[in-house]
């Protein structure tokens, strides 16, 4: 996971070098800021010292001190944003793209949430490490060794306090974060939980409100709240140990150096300032290792998001994407054929398709029906290869779709999802996902086929296409996919929210397409696939009846049954 990770650093290697070095020039500054106020007392305060012009020249050189340790530590700061934030970057559009690929069985079976989550929370807490780790990481033990071996270099005996403190500091803190990591995993899987849970009820308020569980929503949300707020607590109360534990070992310690200090500085052994000096080295022990509990703390929290995004970066786009630069072109007149295809969304899950076998020609219209769950979405998904099948294959042109480009495949064959989407933008700027070099009597002409020349091409899309009906909706993405003059059209159940007299016309125009394209029109109305070339009837899977609209009603039941629920019930 690190090795990986790390890889989207290399174009930082001299960031990564200049923000630790940077820092520790700082910290050797400060290591030696102790030293200046002992001489400036010892040699400067002190009786029969040299008097007021050594004290102002120690002050120009602290002065001097903080100004260049200033400098140093923010152009340090600089170069660790500056990785940070390109790491996160690169991250986040290597992972983008990664999702992109995914199948959609792999995408449906991450979630959005998770996947949002990932991107967003999950990259920004790495951002954090990163910055965090080339800052403080070599920093803070330097310090804190430093500061050991420097008290040294001021008395033996007295920087015999030191190496006991240390180790016990060390055992607390890393202690205390022994204790407290796993429980900040568990607040971050928690947050998951409840970020899922948001978006589940931010994008289905319509139907919470439809039933009016307002209150039974606002409940479970509060319970979710609740447990993360409870993880958070006590994550929050075993950190809170740290300060106060380390703070009493520290106060004892200086207790212990002021006291055996004014003993030795009374007997003449030992001078005022090399007190003052060692107080200050304790002090920034104490400072450097709460900073390095906070840095690990941090940096844990970045490594376990780290393999959340390595699990995601990891998964298997679902099916080999093959690079073909050549096209056979149309053998024959048969645009697509379903060899016996058996198909399943999940690994030892049942089949959700079995047995589909059927061929449809260039300029007919096949129609596809059947009852809730039976397999019809699955069908035409399976064309433009969303999903692989299981057994059989799927030809389009007389070619197995897996031995196309992907890129290929998909301009071949136009989709129309049961979900109308838009993205914000302009009418325009949507129907030309279609087609980019698209002229506007082009698009025109498409939502002149689609029923949707009412709309105006500059008139602004909001998010989702919000300020449109679902028929709007529907109509403008078939207009989308007309724009492209598809070879293989695939109406995904594409006119639920158009009337009778709309989805006719609609239909009428279909038929009269220049370019004579395979149409699959997938409806669970009887009326909007009736008159087509060919009926395809699927019950649980299975292909049921396959023929005309009058052959079946006198062949198959299945059909039979919608027809009389759908036009005459």
């Amino acid at each position: 996971m690190t090795t990986r990770l790390l890889s989207y650093l290399k174009n930082y290697r001299k960031e990564c070098f200049l923000a630790p070095f940077f820092k520790l020039l700082e910290a050797v500054f400060e290591l030696t800021v102790p030293l200046v106020i002992a001489s400036l007392i010892d040699t400067g305060l002190a009786e029969g010292g040299e008097g007021k012009p050594y004290v102002i020249k120690m002050v120009l050189i602290l002065v001097a001190f903080t100004f260049l340790g200033f400098g140093f530590a923010i152009t340090a700061q600089f170069f660790a944003a500056k990785a940070a934030v390109g790491f996160a970057t690169e991250l986040r559009h290597a992972m983008f793209s990664h999702i992109m690929k995914l199948s959609f069985k792999e995408s449906e079976k991450q979630g959005t949430a998770t996947l949002i989550t990932r991107m967003t929370s999950d990259i920004n807490q790495m951002q954090t490490a990163v910055n965090m780790t080339l800052r403080l990481f070599l920093r803070s033990p330097i310090i804190v060794f430093g500061a050991m071996i420097m008290a040294f270099t001021v008395d033996v005996k007295a920087a015999l306090v030191f190496v006991v403190v240390i180790p016990i500091l060390f055992v607390i803190v890393f202690g205390l974060l022994y204790m407290t990591l796993p429980r900040f995993k568990k607040v971050q899987e928690a947050l998951d939980r409840l970020l899922g849970l948001t978006r589940e009820n931010l994008t289905g308020v319509r139907v919470i409100r439809a039933f009016g569980l307002e209150d039974r929503e606002i409940v479970n949300f509060e319970e979710e709240t609740g447990k993360h707020r409870r993880l958070q607590e006590l994550a929050g109360r075993l950190s809170a140990l740290m300060n106060p534990a380390t703070y009493i070992v520290i106060n004892i310690a200086l207790i212990i150096l002021l006291y055996t200090g004014a003993i030795r500085v009374e007997n003449k052994v030992l001078s005022a300032g090399a007190v003052v000096a060692l107080v200050n080295y304790m002090s920034q022990v104490l400072v450097e290792l709460v900073k390095l509990a906070n840095t690990f703390i941090t940096i844990t929290k970045g490594l376990a998001c780290g393999h959340r995004i390595t699990d995601v970066l990891e998964i298997p786009e679902g099916m080999e994407i093959k690079v073909v630069t050549d096209s056979d072109g149309k053998t024959d007149n048969q645009a697509v054929r379903f060899d016996h295809v058996y198909m399943k969304y999940s690994e030892g899950g049942e089949d959700a398709l079995e047995d589909i076998d059927f061929e449809a020609a260039y300029g007919t219209v096949t129609g596809i029906i059947g009852g809730t769950g039976s397999g019809k979405t699955s069908v035409v998904n399976l064309i433009p290869r969303f999903y692989d099948v299981e057994k059989g294959a799927v030809l389009v042109d007389g070619k197995d779709v897996r031995d196309y480009d992907i890129g290929e495949l998909r301009r071949k064959v136009g989709s129309v999802m049961q979900k109308a989407v838009l993205f914000k933008g302009t009418v325009r700027e949507n129907l030309k996902w279609g087609n980019g070099s698209a002229t506007d009597e082009e698009l025109k002409e498409a939502m002149r086929i689609a029923q949707v020349s009412d709309i105006s091409l500059d008139r602004e899309v909001e998010q989702e296409g919000r300020n449109f009906s679902g028929g709007q909706r529907q109509r403008l993405s078939i207009a989308r996919t007309m724009v492209g003059k598809p070879e293989i059209l695939i109406l995904d159940d594409s006119s639920s929210a158009l009337d009778y007299a709309t989805d006719a016309a609609l239909r009428k125009e279909l038929k009269k397409l220049s370019w004579k394209p395979a149409i699959f029109i997938v409806s669970q109305r009887a009326s909007t696939i009736q008159h087509a070339d060919m009926i395809l009837v699927l019950d649980d899977g299975c292909l049921v009846g396959k023929g005309t609209h009058d052959e079946l009603i006198e062949t198959c039941d299945v059909y039979k049954e919608i027809y009389a629920s759908t036009e005459q019930g």
